[in-house]
């Protein structure tokens, strides 16, 4: 195998570890190889113009909303399904297979060590993250920081990755970007061009765990009536169990003294 290409901070060509993309490459299995399980390639490509590339992808469908793409019948649905559990092995899974899917994790910094050590190393690939708490904590500041660090090759503790951001409150400000991106060594124009805007929470989770990135989310908080009379001023993440169980970490960020923020995990 080829190895791939990547750029490290200098803008130089390196080469990225090949044993490496290997072990990512294993946790995923490309949706094409359902032919080889005696699915037309005709079907194969209806699934692929409706966004579904891997078998781990499509078996996060429900039967209902693959029976929705034009020209897959409910007998067919239930075929590729099949074909899809036999690649993937689906049901259980061993420690072993496990340690090799946890093997492809990349932990992308956030610009502060203090917060890196208190997640392990900063926000993890493939699960969602998620920062709640009130005005001017420093949630859409980390949301900035992670739109740069995310574009860092990996021995600089980044993704090696572009970004989606998905803007629900306009508060997404590309001249916030300039100064990140400066401090990292980057150039801001290229940051800025490798970022995608969008104006959504098991779809995150499916493209988390399909495509092996990260999700980072921030949420307001909002008074909590039953927080108990023995805290002052309580406060709870908006959201409900919804989100507090789509969320595999959560961090409370608070407002301190003058610019300090502290968070708990």
């Amino acid at each position: 195998m080829a190895p791939s290409k990547q750029y490290d901070e200098g803008g130089q060509l390196q080469l990225m570890d090949a044993e490496r993309i290997e072990e990512e490459e294993e946790c995923f299995e490309s949706i094409d190889k359902l032919i080889s399980q005696g699915i037309n390639s005709g079907d194969v490509k209806k699934l692929q113009d409706a966004g579904i590339y891997t078998c781990n992808g499509l078996m996060m469908h429900t039967k209902k909303s693959l029976t929705g793409i034009k020209g897959l019948s409910e007998a067919k649905v239930d075929k590729i399904c099949e074909a899809a559990e036999k690649l993937l092995s689906q049901g259980f899974m061993t420690g072993s297979d496990l340690l090799i899917k946890r093997k492809s994790v990349v932990r992308i910094t956030t610009g502060s060590q203090a917060l890196d050590e208190l997640l392990g190393g900063g926000i993890e690939t493939l699960c969602i993250t998620e920062a709640f708490g009130e005005f001017r904590s420093g949630k859409t500041q980390l949301a900035h920081t992670l739109c740069v660090s995310t574009q860092l090759p990996i021995h600089m503790h980044g993704g090696n990755g572009k970004v989606a951001y998905i803007d629900t409150e306009g508060t997404f400000r590309p001249e916030r970007i300039v100064p990140i991106a400066e401090r990292f060594g980057m150039d801001a124009n290229a940051v800025l061009d490798n970022q995608k805007l969008a104006q959504m929470l098991s779809r995150l989770t499916k493209i988390a765990e399909e495509f092996n990135v990260a999700v980072y989310i921030t949420n307001q908080v909002i008074a909590d009536p039953g927080g108990g009379m023995f805290i002052t001023d309580p406060k709870k993440p908006a959201g409900g169990h919804v989100l507090a169980h789509a969320a595999t970490i959560r961090l409370m960020l608070r407002k301190g003294k003058g610019e300090q923020r502290n968070k708990d995990c």
